[in-house]
């Protein structure tokens, strides 16, 4: 486009401010709620930017947070600031929620709607555990008891997965990791090392960076080798391979327009620019999904950002790609046609960085101006919630747009363009059962729990089945590091209780 008022400077948006605070208190009472940290985020942020801007905020987003509830945090945000922004929002669940308010925060700006916007997040649940387990009433807000928790996994899930306990991400993420590894012809140990690798790269980019919870590198084999101090969780997950969200944390940008940013003062090498992205979606119970190799929204989104980056993901030189557990990533980096050798974060990952809940991708977005700064020029920050479900991504760029900024952002018709016929899902079964994928459970002593296979039937419906802690054949196949399981035939048996059980035949 060369239109000149389209791409006037007042309705061009920029990053120019970020800010984070890690809490550490010495004293469980000293710790922070996540109102104090969101406050001290922003105020990070107007001090990087180096700019009053927070009392011009028009557009205030707060990622949602689970460790603390209040009635109304976006009003009791704005209160503290003194401001009264016309756009305030405070988010349902979601870990692309991060990306998909700057993007809607830019896109605001681009239509002339504010000059000023916000996104912040927190957590405060390091020291909410330790409150709770130790009988310390905290000094924060009062909890508001009557406010609805937010829905999450087991609110959108059949009753079986539930009773089976694969309602949870650890347990509902290894069905990717098993069916999309057995589809790529991987053995289960070639995949697990690629897990490995790939983490081990996300540790060593936390061990970089201050704002991270664990300051560390760890090696390939400490991430994936059980012991006592990094159990198994869920096949084939440690605790090194899932998110860490006992973390206390808050983050914060601060986004105006080109023209506001220049009359500000804003150093010219402090502005990053948004340049678009893309979202999609998938059924939020996730066994109304077709298969389990990847993700349609997951393609259709991170294809559409290929697009804005010139038909080539390796165009990108700084990416973070969503890494709640390794399947994730795993799927994005062959979407984005990468080498197996990529780095994939700026910040550090859910393990190592931490997991302040839906709010990682916030501190991923601060690292990602960070590194714009630093010298990058091309940016991906792709994120993503629920099981696999929500999907969102945004290219952000150190060179002023060409174009003024897309308002439409959803390629769904991409996404559900691509889906196959989804299997009717049966709670009760009997014959064959071929292994569509599975994980094991385990308690926190490192025993066995049960095992949980996805199956379809012999006349083509889905089901779900356990396999006793004491079937040691049938365990013994699923945990077989050279042969995947996904593909294999099994008896399918009612138990006395309702359930479905598999055994290997």
């Amino acid at each position: 486009m060369t239109d000149k008022t389209i791409l006037s400077e007042d309705r061009i948006p920029v990053i120019v401010g970020v800010g984070e605070i890690v809490d550490r208190p010495k004293e469980i009472t000293e710790g922070l709620e996540p109102l104090d940290l969101l406050e001290q985020a922003l105020r990070r942020a107007e001090a990087d930017a180096g700019a009053k801007l927070l009392g011009e905020v028009q557009s205030l987003d707060i990622v949602n947070f689970l460790s603390w509830r209040y009635r109304d945090p976006e009003k009791l945000l704005a209160q503290r600031l003194g401001i009264a922004p016309s756009h305030c929002y405070y988010g349902p669940v979601g870990g692309e929620s991060p990306i998909r308010y700057i993007h809607e925060a830019a896109q605001r700006i681009a239509r002339g709607e504010c000059s000023v916007a916000a996104v912040c997040g927190a957590e405060a649940q390091s020291t909410a555990t330790k409150a709770e387990r130790a009988g310390v009433k905290l000094p924060w807000t009062p909890f508001a008891h009557d406010v609805e928790e937010p829905k999450r996994g087991a609110a959108f899930q059949k009753p079986l997965a539930v009773k089976l306990g694969v309602f949870r991400p650890v347990t509902v993420y290894p069905f990717y990791e098993a069916a999309s590894s057995a589809h790529w012809g991987q053995t289960p140990r070639e995949a697990m090392e690629e897990s490995g690798t790939l983490w081990s790269r996300y540790s060593q980019a936390a061990a970089q960076n201050p704002s991270a919870w664990l300051q560390r590198r760890f090696a390939p084999d400490e991430i994936t080798t059980p012991n006592t101090d990094n159990r198994l969780i869920a096949w084939p997950y440690t605790k090194l391979m899932v998110a860490n969200p006992m973390v206390n944390m808050g983050g914060a940008l601060l986004l105006t327009s080109l023209a506001k940013a220049r009359a500000a003062g804003i150093a010219e090498d402090k502005l990053v620019y948004p340049l678009g992205g893309a979202a999609a979606e998938e059924p939020r119970d996730y066994l109304l999904r077709d298969q389990f190799y990847e993700s349609h929204p997951q393609n259709a989104v991170l294809k559409a950002v290929i697009d804005l980056a010139g038909g080539d993901g390796r165009k990108f030189d700084a990416i973070e790609l969503y890494s709640c557990f390794p399947c994730v990533p795993k799927m994005a980096r062959r979407t984005l046609g990468l080498s197996a050798d990529v780095q994939p974060t700026v910040t550090g990952g859910l393990t190592f960085f931490g997991a302040p809940l839906n709010t990682y991708m916030t501190h991923a977005a601060c690292a990602m101006v960070r590194r714009l700064r630093d010298g990058a020029r091309l940016g991906l920050l792709y994120g993503q919630g629920g099981f696999v479900t929500k999907h969102h991504a945004l290219v952000v760029s150190k060179t002023p747009p060409r174009e003024a900024l897309a308002q439409e952002t959803s390629v769904q018709s991409d996404a559900d363009r691509n889906k196959r016929a989804v299997p009717e899902f049966v709670a009760e079964a009997g014959g064959k059962g071929k292994v569509e994928s599975f994980t094991v459970l385990y308690g926190r002593s490192g025993d066995v729990e049960h095992g949980a296979v996805m199956l379809r039937t012999e006349d083509d419906h889905r089901t779900l089945a356990r396999i006793p802690a004491g079937d040691r054949a049938t365990l013994a196949r699923l945990l077989d590091m050279e042969r995947t399981p996904v593909g294999s035939l099994g008896e399918i048996t009612m138990a006395a209780d309702g359930v479905p059980e598999w055994r290997v035949v």
